[in-house]
């Protein structure tokens, strides 16, 4: 039996009642949901030319969903993991549906068993410490900007902040004094408190002075006094290497994104020795297991562990059975 109730109401239900008052969840957990929700109803008028306003939720059953899921990985050239967010989204909304109309179970249910997709584990790619050195002088200093892009590119390095931790930073956020740190508020809305070596210290304390006059709360403010965007950032790394990659070409090879910034810096805390379940408290993981991957990509770390094997051209010792019975099992 089609379900005639109209997807509307469910879906304005779903945002304002469940995301933001039983959930409260982020703002950009907001806006993801909703940018799957656009392209899904978009996908779903160019193949039904039917208004969302007059969608019926039995327009959006498995088969369309997994078309949509095709659609977004074909035409879209999205990636799996693309993919199985807009899935992850698509579930959440169909949880709700199962909760607050009965006659849409079924529907849900069948939504709700579209399996995710596997993807492949990459190991994480890291900078080294020259190359980040590199890229932290690259900022012509002499100029407004350049200042402001050395202060945001050596305080993400130091903190290992996400993009979305740098952009809404404030400058209240950052405490100096004896133990100089920057309170963070990351995913899930864990709070934490991250040290500050000496020098990021000075620079940011040497900058927020300079920005007193522009009365702006932000630490990394652009130009017209507002919050720098993900691209935004993107440009000030990007900017710094092709200055950089004169004197350090190995960073032209490289696909760097801010997101490998602060994976150098759980890479080089765990060369420098520091527990793992630190680098977990440090970079703000939901758990330890995420932190697990630099593990695996640390090649020095196995290479030492190499060297602790006997070499396979040293003297080895075969077991003999000083036993008939252990002779016998050993024979088969």
């Amino acid at each position: 039996m089609k379900t005639t109730t109209m997807i509307g109401p469910l879906l304005q239900g779903f945002f304002v009642e469940h995301l933001l008052a039983h959930k409260h969840v982020s703002p950009r957990t907001v806006s993801s949901y909703r940018d799957t929700f656009r392209l899904l109803l978009q996908f779903v008028w160019d193949k039904t030319r039917i208004d969302p306003s007059s969608l019926r939720l039995s327009a959006i059953d498995a088969p369309v969903i997994l078309s949509f899921l095709d659609y977004l990985e074909v035409q879209r050239h999205n990636s799996a993991r693309s993919r199985n967010a807009r899935l992850a989204a698509i579930h959440s909304f169909f949880q709700w549906v199962a909760l607050c109309d009965p006659e849409s179970v079924g529907l849900a249910t069948r939504v709700l068993a579209i399996p995710s997709k596997r993807t492949d584990r990459r190991l994480v790619e890291a900078l080294t410490r020259a190359e980040i050195d590199a890229l932290l002088a690259a900022p012509d200093r002499s100029l407004w900007r350049g200042r402001r892009d050395y202060a945001l590119l050596l305080t993400m390095y130091n903190t290992g902040a996400r993009v979305s931790e740098i952009t809404t930073l404030r400058q209240e956020q950052v405490q100096f004094g004896g133990s100089a740190l920057i309170n963070l508020m990351g995913k899930g809305r864990k709070e934490r408190s991250i040290p500050l070596w000496p020098n990021t210290a000075q620079v940011l304390k040497t900058w927020f002075h300079e920005l007193e006059s522009s009365h702006t709360p932000l630490a990394f403010p652009s130009h017209r006094g507002r919050e720098l965007s993900r691209n935004g950032v993107d440009y000030i790394l990007q900017q710094a290497i092709e200055l950089a990659g004169s004197q350090c070409p190995t960073l032209i090879a490289k696909r760097i994104s801010p997101h490998v910034v602060r994976h150098s810096t759980a890479m080089h805390l765990l060369q420098s020795g520091v527990e793992i379940s630190l680098i977990a408290l440090w970079l703000g993981h939901e758990s330890i297991e995420t932190t697990h991957v630099y593990i695996d990509a640390d090649l020095a770390m196995k290479e030492r562990a190499l060297e602790k094997l006997t070499p396979a051209e040293s003297a080895s010792f075969r077991f003999k059975p000083s036993d008939s019975v252990l002779a016998f099992l050993q024979q088969l």
